[in-house]
């Protein structure tokens, strides 16, 4: 039988959430960084995201938040621009929901971006007028 000699097994990796920050400082963009939604998920450590310039851009999760910081469609990223790809972007930090309430009231996102709590949930509906009922 072989000694453990190991700090142990993936109990010990999971360890302590550590991007579960209590309140942390707000961090606005710079030259270079946008803000953007998260469109989808894709995979392979990467989504696809629209910016606030209005351009749909592949972003690749930096190994630092890899399976640390979980990423969902709807959330608002902040991405580092690439100088020679204009398509592709790196996600350098993932706002919580109240944060991202912040950059709004600080004006630095528009009012009409989702949020996770407003996504449209009651403009999925068809209204039917009394005429209609009654042609059936």
């Amino acid at each position: 039988m072989p000694k453990n000699k190991g700090k142990g097994g993936k109990n010990r990796k999971r360890g302590k959430n550590e991007a579960d920050d209590e309140k942390r400082e707000l961090i606005f963009k710079e030259d270079g960084q946008e803000y953007a939604q998260v469109m989808r998920m894709l995979g392979n450590g990467r989504c696809e995201a629209t910016c606030i310039d209005g351009v749909k851009r592949l972003c690749h999760i930096r190994g630092k938040m890899h399976k640390k910081v979980w990423i969902a469609a709807g959330d608002i990223i902040l991405v580092g621009l690439r100088d020679y790809q204009d398509d592709k972007a790196d996600v350098i930090l993932k706002y919580m929901p109240d944060e991202a309430r912040l950059l709004k009231a600080y004006g630095e996102l528009p009012e009409n971006s989702l949020d996770e709590e407003d996504e449209g949930a009651g403009d999925d509906y068809i209204e039917f007028e009394d005429e209609d009922i009654d042609k059936i």
